[in-house]
């Protein structure tokens, strides 16, 4: 779970796609562990792929797409009816769109991935810990993740 630290109303690009990764990460370690995968991830790739969507068509933090806006907002609401996009680009525009959501939601995940695999003992450690207590405060998680694994004694031969 992510806890927000402090109201913010800019966010760089690299701060969103750690955000995403984050966000896959659950998803990466059932495949990682589990080898399968599971709907427990549905609503965090909902909201990675928003991010991705919101980073691309409204912020233009896509190089690819470059520093343009998709989509108008249409901010007319009443009886319940809720704001409208209107589509302002062509359908080979929407498929460029579609392809970068992809790519920035697929690059982080396979980076979440990548860190997960890499760092093992780390994810065993934290996910034992979280069956024995259920809850963890972010210094105990800062202190798993940053503990090494106890090396076996060598045996001295020594009865």
């Amino acid at each position: 779970m992510q806890l927000p630290i402090e109201d913010k109303h800019s966010y760089s690009r690299e701060a969103l796609y750690n955000r995403i990764a984050v966000l896959m990460g659950g998803r990466a370690a059932e495949e990682l562990i589990f080898n399968t995968m599971t709907t427990g991830a549905g609503n965090d790739i909902e909201h990675a792929t928003e991010i991705a969507r919101k980073m691309i068509c409204e912020w233009g933090m896509s190089e690819k797409m470059g520093p343009v806006t998709f989509g108008k907002k249409d901010e007319q609401i009443f009886l319940g009816r809720e704001m409208a996009v209107s589509k302002n680009y062509s359908e080979a525009t929407a498929v460029d769109i579609d392809n970068e959501i992809r790519r920035v939601v697929e690059d982080n995940y396979n980076r979440a991935k990548n860190l997960l695999s890499d760092n093992m003992d780390s994810l065993v450690r934290l996910s034992q810990s979280l069956i024995e207590k259920e809850n963890l405060s972010g210094a105990e998680v800062d202190e798993i993740i940053s503990s090494r694994p106890q090396a076996p004694a060598p045996e001295t031969g020594i009865a």
